[in-house]
């Protein structure tokens, strides 16, 4: 469901009852008289609706992560909010950037429609620059040819699973974060597709190695041997990223939770 656009058309639907009222019905009116349903019920909530519209598409949008494809940074259940403005403005909806921003870095945690399924909204860590050469062999993380510096933590616990994951923390240009691995699982990465620049990438039993091309970014999950990402469907285009995830707000059961994530 594309919830931007449907709220677009709500706030553009409101807007016109809005104008009819103000520029001529309300003009024709009894004075004292009783507002229609359609002013009670249309154009009276145009500027609420408006200034939603106008604080999730310029400013600040929550979202609920929905899968475990990023654990340990951020759980099932997990409320957060993204920062819309941290990137530059973009047109709602087109997603066409009309205001630059910060350039999207490595290690930035973004929200981004998902390329395969645009309508979708995904979650993941940007590990590859345009240009940069990724790789990840023997469940190694380089960039550029130099391995991503690594410390062993202690094996994490999947409470809802009851099984222990490897558990790294990972230092990704300044950026430190902790990710998991899962000693059974193979290195090599399983269905991939055939994305657009499919040719840019080489894969083996060790696992792969990228060139993310112009305008594109690569991104992985945190949780890596369970997380389909860009080793499977492909690069990010910068025109699909929405903005960078800052703060968690809320989650259900664990107030603990509340707060910002690495």
């Amino acid at each position: 469901m594309n919830f931007a656009l449907i709220l677009f058309l709500i706030t553009l639907a409101t807007g016109i009852l809005w104008l009819i009222d103000v520029l001529y019905a309300r003009k024709l009116r009894a004075p004292g008289s009783k507002n229609p349903i359609w002013v009670e019920w249309g154009a009276s909530l145009f500027p609420v609706i408006l200034a939603v519209f106008a604080l999730r598409s310029f400013v600040v949008e929550p979202f609920k992560i929905p899968s475990g494809s990023m654990i340990p940074t951020l759980q099932v259940g997990d409320y957060i909010l993204v920062n819309k403005f941290t990137y530059g403005l973009r047109l709602p909806i087109v997603g066409t950037e009309v205001v630059s921003g910060n350039p999207v870095a490595r290690g930035d945690v973004v929200v981004f429609r998902y390329p395969p399924e645009p309508n979708v909204d995904y979650i993941k860590r940007v590990i590859g620059l345009p240009g940069d050469t990724v790789s990840y062999q023997n469940k190694q993380l380089s960039i550029n040819g130099v391995p991503v510096p690594r410390s062993s933590e202690a094996d994490y616990l999947h409470a809802d699973r009851m099984y222990y994951s490897k558990q790294y923390q990972e230092t990704l240009n300044g950026i430190t974060y902790n990710t998991l691995n899962d000693a059974d699982a193979p290195a090599f990465v399983p269905d991939v597709a055939r994305f657009p620049y499919r040719d840019q990438c080489r894969y083996d039993s060790t696992g792969f190695v990228c060139k993310v091309p112009a305008d594109n970014y690569f991104v992985m999950g945190d949780n890596r041997d369970n997380s389909k990402d860009s080793r499977v469907w492909g690069f990010v285009p910068d025109g699909n990223i929405v903005g960078k995830a800052f703060f968690i707000w809320f989650h259900w059961g664990d107030l603990g939770r509340i707060g910002s994530f690495r």
